[in-house]
């Protein structure tokens, strides 16, 4: 085939090991959490007679998380810059607050099951060893700081701190409530939406509400 000119056998080999080891470590980080896994267990799990695999082909773990994390946000970010441009101009807040979810959702939703990013995003946010590989990765894209930069110009009046706290939130809900459905549905469990299509508009309304509540000052303390 022409899209094998080029290609070696060894190239072709490497880069199957490579793909195996990403798909193991993903599920045994996302089951287990970051430092209950090892790298011996991920090359033995992926079917590797080298214990060195991971090391090889990845170097580090965090060099490993950030390679599983651009394996997914490449296609994530290419589904949110459609959605940005299908709301290009608007003023409402809650569209904005879509370009954020429903591409995240949409992702999970086409990718068969079961699906362990979520539940590895999840791992990896509540790590604080890890965190910032999340971010970094996350606003590396066009699409999502534009995101970013529509909300905060169409949010309330609100102090900057008040504006960071709400902005964790917002995170932690999008990487939670997807995680806790992944689970679920790995699990055979029930969940409260029947669509990851239903369970992004549940998240909208409450992502939206959030980011336009007002702000209550803090009544000064009386003894």
């Amino acid at each position: 085939m022409v899209a094998d000119v080029g290609r070696t056998p060894r190239a072709e080999q490497v880069g199957a090991t490579r793909q195996q080891i990403l798909t193991t470590a993903e599920r045994l980080f996302a089951e287990q959490g970051l430092y209950a896994v090892s790298n011996r267990q991920i090359s033995a799990a992926a079917g590797q007679g080298n214990n060195t695999a991971v090391g090889y082909h990845f170097g580090t773990k965090a060099d490993l998380v950030r390679a599983i994390m651009r394996r997914h946000t490449t296609r994530i970010e290419s589904l949110r810059q459609e959605a940005v441009a299908a709301v290009a101009g608007s003023e409402d807040v809650r569209d904005w607050v879509a370009c954020l979810v429903r591409p995240v959702t949409a992702y999970l939703a086409s990718s068969g099951g079961p699906t362990w990013f979520a539940r590895f995003s999840a791992q990896v946010m509540t790590d604080p060893a890890f965190r910032s590989i999340t971010a970094e990765e996350a606003l590396a894209e066009a699409a999502l700081r534009e995101v970013v930069d529509r909300l905060i110009g169409l949010g309330p009046d609100v102090p900057a701190d008040v504006r960071e706290d709400r902005a964790a939130m917002v995170r932690h809900l999008i990487v939670h409530v997807c995680a806790e459905r992944e689970r679920a549905l790995a699990e055979g469990a029930a969940t409260p939406r029947s669509t990851w299509d239903e369970a992004a508009t549940g998240l909208i309304d409450a992502i939206t509400g959030l980011w336009t509540a007002p702000c209550t000052t803090e009544p000064e303390h009386r003894w």
